[in-house]
């Protein structure tokens, strides 16, 4: 939450990873998001960093050209500050942040522990489901297409996302 401190706590690294959420029952879950993440991304700037990657939400995936996961109802309408605190970072990034090579992993609409298969695709703006229509991913095989990322570098500047 202190863009001063991240510096010093980033010093000796190549890339930030921020998957910061404060927890979905706090009641300023949306306060905070938006604080702790300008307050990270304007220190990993500090630090003089340029490679950031954040662990995003699937709320603001695109599920046709004008209409978003968030607009469509399948969110709890407890959840739906953070999601859009959360899509307003990713949004913020896209228009105004031109120094910092960021990038934001947004996850299938369902993520939860299952198995890793290394059998996924990857997308960019757009939610990806399958032929039954649904969208999911393991915590696995999305920590694996993460930790390809921080490894090949693919994407710069953009979102892009995962699923089955």
């Amino acid at each position: 939450m202190d863009e001063d401190s991240v510096p010093e706590l980033v010093k000796d690294a190549d890339i930030v990873i921020n998957a910061y959420n404060p927890g979905w029952t706090n009641p300023s879950i949306s306060t905070d998001t938006t604080i702790a993440y300008k307050s990270n991304i304007s220190g990993v700037k500090k630090a003089d960093l340029l490679r950031l990657l954040i662990v995003g939400g699937a709320g603001s995936l695109l599920v046709t050209p004008d209409k978003r996961v968030l607009d469509t109802g399948v969110i709890p309408d407890s959840y739906l500050p953070a999601v859009k605190s959360l899509a307003e970072v990713l949004y913020g990034l896209q228009r105004d942040e031109k120094e910092l090579d960021w990038v934001f992993f947004s996850p299938a609409g369902n993520i939860a522990p299952g198995e890793k298969t290394g059998i996924f695709r990857l997308g960019k703006d757009y939610l990806i489901v399958d032929e039954k229509g649904e969208s999911n991913i393991s915590v696995e095989d999305y920590a694996v297409a993460l930790l390809d990322e921080v490894e090949k570098q693919q994407h710069h500047r953009e979102r892009f996302t995962i699923g089955y």
